[in-house]
């Protein structure tokens, strides 16, 4: 038995899983055909399978791991906020399996400020990504939380712009939210930045003053326990 090249790499009219009837939001899955899985299956790989999806049109990429092989042949379907990061919508796409290192390093751009209001980003963020099997410099992810959605867009990625998130422990950064400085919470940063420094001001005049104070108390205590002269006078022809 001869296996086949280790490279799978095949053109797909792309559709939405949710045209499909397989309406995914979350994570970064594809659907692949059943051929797909056929010659991946001949094939010496790694697992768990990754790939590169490329508009064939534009060269514009994203990267992605797979639900199922249960596609139309000759289809791809995918979320449709990874076909607005490809900027495809019925064209063709080239799809090729990878191998990617894991993530070390990300930095996060969330696109509204509304982001600001979730308590807790960082957590939100590492249960969403559990849907997700890497992440790749210059796309916009979608997460949900509390009935909405907020998209992110990655910054950064170490290493190589695109990296693996399976079973990965890697640093999180977070830049400050588009539309920020225009913002209330900006408005309210420099405020309270402001109010702070009053306070620091303020706080060392008042240090100031009761140094003069304290230094003025001494300076009076100490002209009032020195007399000049003091004693008695005596004359120095003895009389």
């Amino acid at each position: 038995f001869q296996r086949g090249p280790a490279v799978f790499e095949r053109q797909y009219h792309v559709n939405s899983t949710g045209f499909a009837g397989k309406d995914m939001r979350d994570g970064d899955k594809i659907y692949l055909p059943p051929s797909a899985f056929e010659q991946l299956a001949r094939m010496v790989v790694e697992y768990p399978l990754l790939f590169e999806a490329r508009n064939v049109r534009s060269g514009r990429k994203t990267h992605c791991g797979v639900l199922e092989f249960s596609s139309e042949e000759g289809f791809c379907y995918m979320p449709f906020w990874m076909m607005q990061n490809l900027g495809v919508e019925g064209n063709l796409i080239s799809v090729k399996n990878v191998s990617l290192k894991k993530a070390t390093f990300v930095k996060l751009r969330a696109q509204s400020v509304d982001f600001l209001e979730v308590h807790n980003p960082r957590a939100l963020l590492e249960v969403a990504l559990r849907q997700f099997t890497c992440l790749t410099v210059g796309d916009v992810i979608r997460i949900p939380h509390a009935g909405r959605f907020f998209d992110l867009e990655i910054r950064e990625v170490s290493p190589d712009g695109a990296a693996s998130i399976i079973e990965t422990d890697c640093n999180v950064d977070f830049e400050e939210p588009l539309g920020y400085k225009e913002s209330k919470y900006a408005e309210y940063e420099r405020k309270s930045k402001e109010a702070e420094e009053a306070k620091r001001a303020e706080a060392a005049v008042r240090t100031l003053q009761k140094a003069k104070q304290e230094s003025d108390e001494k300076e009076a205590a100490e002209a009032a326990s020195f007399k000049a002269f003091s004693g008695a006078g005596k004359r120095i022809d003895g009389k």
